[in-house]
This record gives C-alpha cells, sequence and structure tokens, in this order.
C-alpha cells in the first residue's frame, strides 16, 4: 500500500498526524489510541504498518511495544508535505 493511499484512512492519518505534531514522542498503542480516541486493535494495526513502512521506528521491549517517529529527513519531508495537502 502507498503513502498517499494510507493517508485516506482516519485511523492511519491520526497516528502519522499524532507522531508528526509530537516527534519526540514514545508510546505505545494504547498510549496512542488514548491520544487518537481510535480503536486499540486499529491503532496497533496501524502502528506496525506504518513501522514497516519506515514512518515509525518500533522498540520492542519484554513485555509491550513503543514506537517513536522517523527521523529521516526525507521521510519527515514527505510525510508534511502529504499532511498539508
Amino acid at each position: 500500500m502507498k503513502f498517499e493511499e494510507i493517508l485516506k484512512n482516519e485511523i492511519y492519518r491520526k497516528v502519522i498526524k499524532f507522531f508528526h505534531e509530537n516527534p519526540h514522542s514514545i508510546d505505545t498503542g494504547r498510549g496512542v489510541a488514548t491520544w487518537t480516541h481510535e480503536d486499540i486493535d486499529k491503532v496497533r494495526t496501524a502502528l506496525k504498518k506504518l513501522a514497516g513502512m519506515g514512518i515509525l521506528n518500533a522498540h520492542d521491549t519484554s513485555s509491550t511495544t513503543a514506537y517513536c517517529y522517523t527521523r529521516d529527513k526525507k521521510m519527515i519531508s514527505m510525510v508534511e508535505k502529504l499532511l498539508n495537502e
């Protein structure tokens, strides 16, 4: 799935926007679901997909996975451009 197509999905867009607006955040699926007011299972699916695409970084611990925004400047620039369209 292309990035432009993912942005058409409201949950994916909210998750991306959350991290873009809070670039230093590190949070779990439950935390992101709370901030975005979305279903936790749908948010976790979005987080995994976005991490697979390189938009987010996943950090696994023994009990959970936390996510943070990419530090790739080209990716951040592309995200900003597409969010502003």
